[in-house]
């Protein structure tokens, strides 16, 4: 092994117009994690899981988009 160092070179500058994309906060960047921040978990069997996969699939959407809808519309914010 040789003993020859090689630079990695000067770190490139940084554009302020990046920077402030970069952290720019609004609705249509929030994350999952901002949006949804408490999990719960629940015992199926593996035949209800299958038929959710399934019917998720149908629609284009994922289980937790389908599940999340079905827990809005029995229970909405707007509930006595």
């Amino acid at each position: 092994m040789s003993g020859k160092r090689i630079g990695i070179g000067a770190r490139p500058t940084t554009d302020p117009q990046a920077q402030a994309w970069i952290r720019q906060t609004g609705r249509e960047t929030l994350g999952k994690g901002s949006l949804y921040t408490a999990r719960l978990t629940l015992d199926i069997t593996p035949a209800l899981r299958a038929r959710i996969k399934v019917a998720a699939f149908g629609e284009g959407i994922t289980v937790a988009e389908m599940l999340r809808e079905l827990l809005e519309r029995r229970f909405p914010e707007d509930a006595p």
